[in-house]
C-alpha cells in the first residue's frame, strides 16, 4: 500500500487527522486534500454501512490513508472495513488481552490470523487479489481503544498482545465507566489516562487520542502521542458556517 500508513504509525512519526462522521465521498476528498495524514472514518457513532464505508474511502482516493473505527470489534465489521480498503482499523472497547489478541487475529490472513477472504475492492475486485494477501498483514495497521477501566486495569497486558499497532486513549467513554461522563480533568480521569500512557510508553506501543480542538490534543502531543484525531467534519463545517454568518452580520 503505497501510503505505508502502519510503518510510519510505527515509527512513532506524527500523524494527524480528523473524524469523518458524514457519509459523504465528498467530504472525504474535500478533506484529503488540506493536508492530513489520515482519515478516521467512524462507523461506531456514525452512520455507516459497509457500502458508505466504500464510497467515503474512494472519495479519499487511493493515496489517503482511512482507518475504519469499527462499529463492533467483531469478526464481520473487521472482513468488511478491511475488504473495502481500509488501511487499518481502530476497535472499540477493547478491555483486556484476550479482546485485543481476537482483533488481531481477526484482522490477519493465515498463518497469522483468521482474516476471511474475499474479492472486494482491497483487492481490486480480484485482479490484484494476490498481491494483496500478500502485503496485507504488514501493511494493515491495528489500534485497540482504550476507553474503560476494565482497559485501564488490564493495560499492561493489551500491550503485549503481537500485533497491536497502536492504543487510542477513549477519554469521554473512560470517564463515564469511572461515573464521571464528560469531566475527562477529573483526577480519576486523568491518572487513568496517565496509567495507560505509562504502559504504552515502556511497551514502546504509539499512544493516539481524541480532540474536538488543536487545544484539547496539544498535550497529549507534548506528552508524545502521535496518532492524532482532531477535529470532527460536523462541527468544522458547523462553526465554519457560524463564523461566515457572523461576518457577514457584521
Amino acid at each position: 500500500m503505497a501510503h505505508h500508513f502502519r510503518e510510519r504509525l510505527r515509527s512513532g512519526e506524527l500523524l494527524v487527522g480528523p473524524m469523518v462522521t458524514l457519509g459523504s465521498p465528498e467530504v472525504a476528498e474535500i478533506l484529503s486534500g488540506v493536508g492530513y495524514d489520515w482519515l478516521f472514518v467512524d462507523a461506531e457513532h456514525g452512520p455507516f454501512e459497509a457500502l458508505q464505508i466504500q464510497r467515503v474511502l474512494q472519495g479519499a482516493g487511493t493515496a489517503m490513508p482511512c482507518l475504519v473505527r469499527l462499529p463492533a470489534s467483531s469478526e464481520v465489521p473487521i472482513k468488511k472495513a478491511l475488504d473495502v480498503g481500509a488501511a487499518g482499523i481502530i476497535a472499540p472497547m477493547v478491555n483486556s488481552a484476550e479482546q485485543a489478541g481476537r482483533v488481531v487475529r481477526l484482522s490477519k490472513y493465515a498463518p497469522l490470523g483468521t482474516r476471511g477472504v474475499g474479492l472486494g475492492r482491497a483487492h481490486g475486485y480480484g485482479l490484484t487479489f494476490q498481491e494483496y494477501v500478500d502485503r496485507a498483514n504488514d501493511e494493515l495497521a491495528v489500534v485497540v481503544q482504550a476507553e474503560h477501566i476494565q482497559a485501564v486495569e488490564n493495560i499492561e497486558a493489551i500491550v503485549c498482545v503481537p500485533g497491536v499497532d497502536a492504543v487510542l486513549v477513549g477519554p469521554y467513554d473512560l470517564s463515564a465507566s469511572l461515573g464521571r461522563p464528560g469531566q475527562v480533568g477529573h483526577p480519576e480521569v486523568t491518572a487513568a489516562i496517565a496509567r495507560v500512557t505509562g504502559a504504552c510508553k515502556e511497551a514502546g506501543v504509539p499512544l493516539g487520542v481524541f480532540g474536538v480542538s488543536a487545544e484539547a490534543v496539544r498535550p497529549y502531543i507534548e506528552d508524545g502521542y502521535t496518532l492524532i484525531v482532531a477535529g470532527v467534519d460536523t462541527l468544522m463545517l458547523g462553526h465554519a458556517a457560524q463564523e461566515m454568518l457572523a461576518a457577514v452580520r457584521r
